[in-house]
């Protein structure tokens, strides 16, 4: 139990900020509560990039650690779960390109800057997903179309898609400007949507991807 105003809460009550309030005054507690909280978050966003299940526990883990050490330095300037998601990108890339520096990119790899990227036509996006898959193949259909795109692409996806961020927030964690973070959201979703034309209708990515979000570690 905490008591604060004179109301007696449990932690696992209280909101975000307090409990980061807490927590830069030494409260483990508090950390372990936002720990718990944004687990899978942060192990969808470093699978996500590593596509491996023992990277993605091991970066989680690490990620949780950093961002307890950090702490102290945030300051609100954005949610904090965007700050631990930046965390834990920044580490599944270090991670990235200290045990796979010779990691081919995706073939379709293309500049945000450029047009380069045609969709081919799109057909039979009449039927509804769960009338032709099964949710497991789905799963699978998704892991299999995520792993065709190139990394980068891949997290504005998750970012946007399965985090739900906004494209400002997308850009943020990422580093890159709006326009760029909306460019490349637009163009990783026309891929998806080649990738899944065969099987599903549109608008698969507010239907699929908050479906998997939802059920924690899978997309």
């Amino acid at each position: 139990m905490d008591r604060i105003d004179g109301a007696v809460f449990k932690l696992e009550e209280l909101p975000d900020n307090e409990l980061v309030l807490k927590a830069q005054q030494g409260d483990k507690k508090s950390f372990a509560v936002l720990a718990i909280r944004h687990s899978q978050k942060v192990y969808r966003m470093a699978w996500g990039v590593l596509r491996n299940e023992a990277d993605a526990e091991e970066i989680a883990q690490e990620s949780f650690m950093k961002a307890l050490e950090k702490i102290s330095s945030f300051r609100g300037e954005a949610q904090f779960s965007t700050w631990l998601i930046q965390i834990t990108l920044n580490e599944a890339r270090m991670r990235l390109r200290k045990y796979r520096p010779r990691l081919h990119e995706s073939i379709d790899e293309v500049s945000d800057d450029t047009d380069e990227f045609r969709p081919k036509d799109l057909r039979d996006w009449r039927l509804n997903p769960e009338e032709r898959l099964s949710q497991r193949e789905l799963q699978i259909l998704l892991e299999k179309s995520m792993g065709k795109l190139s990394r980068k692409y891949r997290e504005i996806l998750l970012l946007r898609d399965v985090e739900l961020l906004s494209n400002g927030e997308a850009a943020r964690v990422l580093g890159i400007s709006l326009a760029a973070a909306k460019s490349r959201s637009s163009r990783a979703r026309l891929m998806m949507r080649e990738f899944l034309t065969p099987y599903l209708k549109v608008p698969w990515h507010e239907r699929i991807f908050r479906k998997y979000a939802e059920k924690g570690r899978s997309l």
